[in-house]
């Protein structure tokens, strides 16, 4: 049996594939196309590079994200463990420096014995045993390639980037430090927030309305989805005069130093790097002309300087039908493709959304890519884990309407007993998927066991 692993993609997902199979003794080659061949959104040649937001969610195990990074840091996540090291005040979440984070991920799989980094475009798919995470962006021609080893057509979605600001352009005589109900690290708080009255917003929101945005092609605008979490700011104001008061700029526990209350609406922005000198615009992802987010973004009050050192922007991301081509034979999901037996696919191109569920079937496909090289049993993830329930979504989800998911409680099966309070629920839940979880650490620890060079 080979003892060798490629692995196409140096986004979270490839590189923790790549750490968890060379962590069990298998020798990597991980292929990157950056720097030869650049995205529309990536800046750099580092691995691991985050393109949208710097946030990876909640850090509490009563919620969703919190409870599943908790699985993968015991489960030994690299990416997990690096954002640790890189983590920003950001209240209950796990925000980031961006630069710090991926400069920490590329010199660990940079300086593993077992792991090869090659500079170079993967056009098709090699001879197994490969991972395929090449991301969200992934190239056409390898695109191409993966329609044809799955016999299903890609599935297109479009994401969204938020703006960034120097901090020292916002107006700190309107915005004023806090987090929601006092959270957070720092007492005066972790995020910079601008109030709005209500004349403030129903400005805004018609400048917002009547601004113009990057025109699609129309091949685009016939695929074009988004999902739900990352709708463009624009499109979601357009769902009615409140949709953006009751979602990212809702003002609950805020408030206002100026004035004693709680505004109208607020503007959150969340520190982006270690310096604090960088903030991105909280849920201000959008597809507006980079002129017309430079307008219309400066009538939020505070924001009338804002200097902007990246605008929004919206990018293609691409998916397979997962429930189609991923094998769930047994009811054991190993992410490996039913068509082709040497082959896993990890990343959002398997419909699994957000960095935390990305980096996590990067760990999934890793591992179980060691125990087929091993000639052993597949890991076999219990549903009752958020890590088992997200892989069974994956796997099991309505082919007919499959959309991309991230991690979240309903999609775990229900307790024995039913719980009213939903935080106690929750808590709950993730006594019993941490209970659950143990076994399946106990088998990553043996395939562990040979780490030798």
């Amino acid at each position: 049996m080979s003892d060798r692993l490629t692995v196409i993609g140096g986004g979270l997902a490839g590189c923790e594939a790549a750490w968890q199979a060379a962590s069990c003794g298998i020798n990597v080659t991980l292929i990157e196309m950056r720097p030869l061949r650049r995205t529309p959104a990536h800046t750099s040649d580092r691995l691991a590079e985050l393109v949208c937001s710097n946030s990876l969610g909640a850090c509490a195990i009563d919620r969703a994200l919190g409870l599943l990074k908790e699985e993968m840091r015991r489960m030994g996540s690299i990416i997990i463990a690096q954002a640790e090291y890189a983590a920003l005040p950001a209240g209950d979440a796990l925000a980031v420096d961006r630069e710090r984070f991926a400069a920490a991920v590329t010199a660990c799989i940079a300086t593993h014995p077992r792991i090869h980094v090659e500079r170079t475009e993967a056009t098709s798919v090699p001879d197994g045993p490969v991972i395929v995470a090449s991301g969200p962006l992934t190239s056409d021609a390898l695109a191409q390639s993966l329609v044809q080893l799955t016999g299903e057509a890609n599935l297109y979605f479009y994401d969204a980037m938020a703006p960034i600001v120097t901090a020292e352009s916002i107006d700190m005589e309107i915005a004023f430090r806090a987090s929601r109900y006092g959270r957070g690290e720092h007492k005066e708080g972790d995020y910079i927030n601008c109030p709005m009255t209500e004349a403030d917003y129903d400005y805004f929101l018609n400048a917002l309305l009547t601004a113009e945005r990057i025109p699609l092609h129309d091949f685009e605008q016939a695929d074009m989805r988004f999902f739900e979490a990352c709708l463009p700011i624009e499109v979601l104001a357009a769902r009615g005069r409140d949709a953006l008061r009751y979602g990212p700029l809702r003002p609950v526990g805020l408030i206002d130093p100026r004035t004693g209350r709680q505004p109208f609406a607020v503007v959150q922005l969340r520190q982006d790097n270690l310096a604090a000198s960088l903030y991105n615009m909280v849920g201000f992802q959008t597809n507006l002309r980079w002129s017309e987010q430079e307008r219309v973004f400066r009538l939020i009050p505070g924001m009338r300087q804002a200097e902007f050192v990246r605008f929004g922007q919206m990018h293609r991301n691409t998916f397979v039908n997962a429930p189609r081509v991923l094998d769930s034979s047994l009811c054991v999901r190993t992410l490996q493709a039913k068509r082709n037996a040497p082959v896993w696919l990890a990343g959002q191109i398997t419909g699994s959304e957000g960095y935390v569920g990305s980096a996590l079937t990067g760990l999934v496909a890793g591992l179980n890519a060691v125990c087929y090289l091993r000639g052993l049993p597949p890991l076999n993830f219990p549903i009752t884990t958020m890590t088992g329930a997200l892989l069974r979504y994956l796997t099991s989800a309505d082919a007919e309407d499959f959309q991309p998911m991230k991690a979240n409680f309903g999609l775990l099966p229900p307790l024995e007993r039913r719980l009213r309070r939903k935080r106690e629920r929750y808590m709950a839940f993730a006594r019993r998927a941490l209970r659950d979880l143990e076994a399946v650490q106990q088998a990553i620890a043996k395939l562990r066991e040979d780490t030798s060079p």
